[in-house]
């Protein structure tokens, strides 16, 4: 009698474990889920920008509404990115209240032993290039370019730079590899109807 009842309670606490082990597998599988369409970038000059993908595979900008959004999505060492920061600057300045430019590196972020993530390769890049807009640098932006890249279809080697716009969630165009400022601009007025 004993032993069926040690063996009934085994089996017993057994199935509570189980299911509260499923149950809470079920919740960070959710968790997971909606977090997947959210991304917390750091700029290099450390404030943060949220980034989120909505269900028509659009991006918005968590205070950037009625503005155009543009994606640089570049490389420090990439001859083509490197002879388009001007121009993103040249636009950034005549559109400044209109467009937001967010400069997404493909490379991944030096990190010192503290955590710290180091933006001299980026800040370099900003001088050398007259790169004047917003610059991020974090382990998401690895995630955010794929992100970008797979809702275009561009696969997961993608050519840089690659240069896409969305305004208020909707995809507006993107170009690859070196583009003349004049087309993007275009661009720009057609989203912002001017």
């Amino acid at each position: 009698m004993l032993n069926k009842s040690i063996t009934y309670l085994t089996l017993l606490l057994s199935l509570t474990l189980f299911s509260a082990c499923n149950s809470d597998s079920e919740k960070d599988s959710a968790n997971q889920l909606l977090s997947s369409n959210e991304f917390v970038l750091t700029t290099t000059d450390s404030k943060q920008v949220v980034v989120t993908k909505n269900a028509n595979d659009g991006f918005e900008v968590d205070g950037a509404k009625g503005k155009v959004i543009l994606f640089d999505i570049f490389a420090t060492w990439c001859p083509p990115c490197q002879a388009s920061a001007s121009h993103l600057t040249s636009l950034q300045q005549k559109y400044k209240d209109q467009l937001l430019i967010i400069g997404s590196t493909v490379e991944r972020p030096e990190i010192t032993q503290e955590g710290k993530i180091l933006n001299d390769k980026l800040e370099t890049f900003r001088i050398k290039h007259n790169a004047k807009y917003t610059m991020v640098n974090s382990e998401q932006n690895l995630r955010l370019n794929d992100a970008i890249t797979s809702s275009l279809k561009m696969g997961k080697r993608y050519p840089i730079p690659t240069i896409v716009l969305y305004k208020d969630g909707k995809y507006i165009n993107h170009y690859v590899g070196s583009v003349q400022e004049e087309f993007i601009e275009s661009d720009i007025k057609r989203a912002l109807e001017l």
